[in-house]
């Protein structure tokens, strides 16, 4: 039965969907089956793995609001073991036809759990943003990665996150919880960031990763040539850091 996690924070720019990208694909790589799920209207996620986002692609969108099947849109990545949901920005329109819907919160638990078995891991990339599709994610999901930005505003707007998974486990989903918070864009110059790592841990305590992942040029070229870092540049010190990291969540979910 797939574990579903979702990435998340509602602060843009702080290496949500490069880490859900690359952590996903790092799992592949290790053997596990796993589904990338992109809902974020902006497509980021799929066009990190070299899908083009034309007028013809059928997203989760289609799923969710023209009842395509989900089996009818998963793709097969460049990675081998790894699927993907596109989406694109149609899916902005999916928050207002989604209020309308019964059970509006558990559209796409309901739409996932046709497939969960066919995968080790269900890897969702939110949107930033904690609108009904962020809800829907959290309600469909087993536990929350959350990625921080190594930077002084790093704690900005958690308050507000960590108050929406709360609302989200005590009505939605007792199960959820958060998996683990990973340090992105450290700056090994900076002595912000070794500050900022000390108060994240203070506030999260043994959910922070070990493993931190430094400000790299070849991971932020990577989704132009749409390649994970596992096939755009495996040697960068980028690469390391999301290996090492996906190593650390594996061992910690006993599936390594």
């Amino acid at each position: 039965m797939g574990k579903i996690v979702s990435f998340i924070n509602q602060k843009g720019g702080v290496g949500k969907t490069t880490t859900c990208v690359n952590m996903a694909s790092y799992m592949a790589v290790m053997g596990k089956k796993v589904l990338l799920l992109d809902l974020d209207p902006q497509g980021n996620a799929t066009s990190s793995l070299g899908i083009d986002k034309d007028d013809n692609l059928k997203t989760i969108y289609n799923v969710i609001v023209d009842d395509n099947l989900l089996d009818e849109v998963i793709i097969k990545s460049k990675v081998e073991n790894l699927d993907i949901v596109p989406s694109n920005v149609d899916l902005a329109g999916a928050e207002i036809e989604l209020v309308q819907m019964n059970n509006r919160e558990k559209v796409v638990k309901k739409i996932l759990a046709t497939v969960k078995k066919s995968y080790d891991y269900i890897c969702i990339d939110c949107p930033p943003s904690l609108g009904l599709i962020t809800v829907n994610a959290l309600t469909a999901s087993n536990s929350v990665i959350i990625p921080i930005q190594c930077e002084y505003f790093a704690l900005e707007g958690l308050t507000q996150l960590m108050y929406t998974i709360k609302l989200v486990k005590k009505h939605l989903n007792p199960e959820i919880d958060v998996e683990g918070v990973v340090l992105t864009m450290k700056d090994a110059r900076s002595n912000l960031g070794n500050s900022v790592a000390a108060d994240i841990s203070k506030y999260f305590n043994n959910k922070v990763y070990d493993t931190i992942i430094p400000r790299n040029i070849r991971l932020a070229e990577a989704p132009s040539y749409g390649e994970p870092i596992c096939m755009y540049d495996p040697k960068c010190n980028g690469a390391f850091a999301y290996k090492l990291l996906t190593e650390e969540f594996l061992k910690r979910n006993n599936s390594k």
